[in-house]
């Protein structure tokens, strides 16, 4: 016989409180190509690349955005990834991406035992029943797609089915562009029909769908009627309201839609299979599409395609109009906005830099924009409308510009090089002026060209007659130096981050008190120590106003100096409010050398 012991916890009781996990920084390190080669769909929007062999493989090697990515992935040290994104420079068509397949249902042999094959599909609004060949002949998937490919062209113009190796998977798209391309899902074959109109029915007018006949009434009595509207649009809007939710045992049968030219009632039989052949249409006006629905015949593939709602990984990316770069850079500060830093937009033109400039100079995230130019305006004082002259004189801090002559992307190089700096390591900053580039040739210069360039703050990679080829002036538009506009960003998102994660994270408050603001203080400071140990900031003289007990030219011994004003100074709206006092920080930047003078006294 066993005898219970009593638990430990009836006498000691412990409890294990785990705190969140930090929030995670922006990501300083990586670069945004935003190209407009329809690889991406406009669902997915974005692809993370960590290397140049996957980028070649999407895009090929001709693309705007493989050639920007070069330029990117050549830089030494490598960058460890970069993202590609699709803007919508013209009008793209709807897309259908099918399930990823497996080994199994690759088989051709499931495939080629198929001699009736169809599907349903509802392309621009408009329901088909896609019917291609057999497909008893065919040796791979490649040939399944033609077949299916001729089949939905027949339908609609232009369509395409490809299958795609890469992703395992089948892909249709529209022949058609801009917001009113749609695709649905595939189904199993359905019957439909449709009466098209060409001028709005008059009163007494019926249709007869399933047997039941339908009145067009100016006025509503009883019975199965549909209120005539204003327009024929009007019209078929409310007889697809009343038949939908018609209990008719006739009419209860089927789904119904309006055409997107507004011109077509479509009746859709809501089973699949061909029951649906055998429904009846009528019409006294308009144009029936037949005595009866059809399309319901054939073996179901819609299932097979992994196209229909059910298929896991299946998605639809619905057309969208042309969009303007700066829309296209909103949307992925939106929705991205803290996995980029860097952006480039290679087909853009200089109206688009302009604009894109203005909008990363405004951002709440951070983000920093290159441009690359081979206006050889950029070359001569004369010139003030090249990209270079108009971005200088409007004094963006947040853009800089590059001029080659034999690379449109060379500015991706620039930016490769120094968005690989690691603000958490020792004396890991940089200065871009004596980088190098490549994979990207040196312009060769006069005294006369390279002075027109710094005069519009315009980097080049340029030769020198010892054999050497450096970046300079490494600045961007305003004239401040790319190194300390991307290290002050980095200095800035890490105090942010680090203030938050210190709320965040503490498993009590932290109090509105002097002590309280002391705890915040030294979550500061220990960025700005950070700050020094990576060369961004050493220590100097302070050549500014000075605040707290800070002066105008004191030493500043550790490079930084951070005032918690006393609680007491806070408003009680404040208080109230829940506000940390305002701290503010001293910050010495640590500059960089790029030009030497020396003097030798020769004495015989």
């Amino acid at each position: 016989m066993t005898t219970a012991q009593l638990p430990i916890s009836r006498l000691i009781q412990g409890t294990v409180n785990l705190s969140p996990n930090a929030a995670q920084a922006q990501n300083l390190n990586t670069e945004l190509i935003l190209g407009s080669s329809p690889v991406i769909d406009v669902n997915s929007r974005m692809r993370i690349y960590t290397g140049i062999t996957g980028v070649a493989a999407d895009f090929g090697t001709t693309a705007p955005e493989y050639l920007a990515a070069v330029d990117w992935f050549g830089q030494l040290p490598s960058p460890a990834n970069v993202l590609i994104g699709r803007w919508a420079q013209t009008a793209t068509a709807a897309e259908l991406f099918g399930a990823s397949l497996s080994v199994a249902q690759q088989l051709i042999s499931a495939w080629t035992a198929i001699t009736a094959p169809a599907f349903s599909i509802t392309i621009n609004g408009t329901p088909y029943t896609i019917s291609p060949a057999s497909f008893a002949t065919q040796t791979n998937l490649n040939g399944i797609a033609a077949l299916i490919q001729t089949a939905l062209a027949a339908a609609v113009a232009g369509s395409t089915c490809v299958w795609n190796s890469s992703f395992a998977q089948f892909q249709i798209t529209d022949g058609t562009t801009g917001a009113t391309s749609t695709l649905s899902f595939a189904s199993a074959p359905t019957a439909f029909g449709s009466v098209t109109y060409s001028v709005n029915p008059s009163a007494a007018a019926t249709v007869t769908i399933g047997g039941t006949a339908v009145t067009y009434v100016s006025a509503l009595t009883t019975g199965n009627q549909i209120l005539l509207g204003a327009t024929l649009a009007a019209t078929l809007a409310n007889a697809v309201t009343f038949l939908n939710q018609s209990t008719d045992t006739n009419l209860s049968k089927a789904v119904y839609s309006v055409n997107q030219a507004g011109t077509a009632l479509q009746i859709v039989y809501k089973t699949a299979g061909t029951g649906g052949n055998a429904f009846t249409l009528a019409g006294s006006v308009g144009t029936v599409s037949g005595a009866t629905l059809s399309g319901g015949s054939g073996m179901d593939i819609s299932s097979m395609l992994g196209m229909t709602a059910a298929s896991s990984g299946a998605f639809v990316a619905q057309g969208v109009a042309a969009e303007s770069a700066v829309a296209a850079a909103t949307l992925f500060d939106n929705q991205f906005g803290q996995q980029w830093y860097g952006l480039t937009v290679p087909q853009a033109a200089d109206s688009d830099h302009l604009a894109l400039a203005a909008f990363i100079e405004a951002t709440t995230n951070k983000h920093f924009y290159g441009v690359t130019t081979q206006e050889a305006g950029v070359l001569t004082t004369q010139s003030t409308t090249d990209i270079a002259s108009q971005l200088q004189a409007l004094g963006y801090n947040k853009t800089c510009t590059q001029f080659s002559s034999n690379s449109a992307y060379a500015v991706n190089s620039l930016l490769g090089r120094q968005l690989t700096v690691d603000y958490t390591g020792n004396n890991t900053v940089i200065t871009l002026f004596y980088k190098q580039e490549p994979g990207v040739q040196a312009e060769t210069l006069n005294a006369t060209q390279i002075g027109a360039l710094e005069a519009k703050n315009c980097n080049v990679y340029v030769a020198y007659n010892n054999g050497t080829t450096i970046i300079e002036p490494a600045k961007v538009a305003s004239g401040q130096f790319i190194d300390t506009i991307v290290g002050c960003d980095a200095f800035v998102i890490d105090v942010q981050t680090a203030v938050f994660n210190l709320l965040y994270t503490s498993t009590t408050k932290i109090p509105q008190t002097d002590p309280g603001m002391h705890i915040i203080a030294t979550a500061i400071e220990t960025v700005c120590q950070q700050y020094v140990n990576n060369g961004l900031l050493a220590p100097g003289t302070w050549n500014s106003g000075g605040f707290g007990t800070l002066n105008q030219g004191d030493f500043l011994p550790k490079g930084f100096y951070v005032y918690q004003p006393p609680v007491a100074s806070q408003s009680q709206a404040d208080r109230a409010a829940r506000k940390s006092v305002p701290f503010q920080i001293a910050a010495k930047l640590a500059g960089a050398v790029h030009t030497a003078d020396f003097a030798i006294n020769v004495n015989p």
